[in-house]
C-alpha cells in the first residue's frame, strides 16, 4: 500500500469535513473547497481524523489512496492556513501594483500588462518589485503563479525578469571573438 495513503489526515480545530458518497467538502476560515470522490479508495472519518483504503489490492487504487489522502490534506490546510507564492520582478523599471483583484505589470514592454485574480486568490505587492498569491487552493494559487510567471520569464543572459522567490536562475556566459 502506498506509504503517503496509510498516514490519516487529522482535522483541526475550525475545519469542517463532510464526506458524501461521491464529494468530500472541507469548510474553514479560509474558504470552502469539494473534490470528487474516486471510486477506487473509501475514506472513513473516525475521530477527527480521515483514513484512506484502496478498495483492491490493484497498484492503480494503491497509487490512488495515496493521491487522494495529499488533495484533501491539501484542502484542510488551504481552509485553515492558506497557501502562498512569491514571485519577484528583476530588471531596470519592472514593477507591479495590485489594484484590487488585479494585478498592474509593467515589466518591459510598450504597454502595461493587466491580470485579472479569480474570486478565492488575493494578489499584494508589499514592495513594487515584489508579489505576493494567496489563496486556499494551492493548485490554483501555483497556476496563477506560474501564469504571471510565463508574461516576463528570466532570461538567461542578465537574468531580468518574473522569477519565483526562491528561484535561482543560472547565467549564460556571452559570446567571445
Amino acid at each position: 500500500m502506498s506509504r503517503v495513503g496509510k498516514a490519516p489526515v487529522s482535522i483541526p480545530a475550525g475545519v469542517d469535513v463532510a464526506v458524501k458518497d461521491d464529494q468530500i467538502s472541507v469548510k474553514g476560515s479560509g474558504g470552502q473547497l469539494s473534490l470528487t470522490q474516486n471510486r477506487l479508495v473509501t475514506v472513513k472519518s473516525e475521530g477527527g481524523k480521515l483514513s484512506f483504503t484502496p478498495i483492491d489490492e490493484s497498484r492503480e487504487a494503491n497509487a490512488m489512496s495515496g493521491t487522494m489522502r495529499q488533495l484533501v490534506n491539501n484542502m484542510v490546510v488551504g481552509v485553515s492556513k492558506g497557501f502562498e507564492k512569491k514571485l519577484t520582478l528583476i530588471g531596470v523599471g519592472y514593477k507591479a501594483q495590485a489594484q484590487g483583484a488585479k494585478l498592474n505589470l509593467a515589466v518591459g514592454y510598450s504597454h502595461p500588462v493587466n491580470v485579472d485574480m479569480p474570486a478565492g486568490i488575493t494578489v499584494a505587492t508589499p514592495a513594487p518589485t515584489e508579489i505576493v498569491i494567496k489563496g486556499a487552493d494551492r493548485q490554483r494559487v501555483g497556476q496563477i503563479a506560474a501564469e504571471i510567471r510565463a508574461i516576463r520569464p528570466p532570461e538567461p543572459y542578465k537574468g531580468k525578469g518574473i522569477r519565483y522567490a526562491d528561484e535561482k536562475v543560472t547565467i549564460k556566459e556571452t559570446k567571445k571573438k
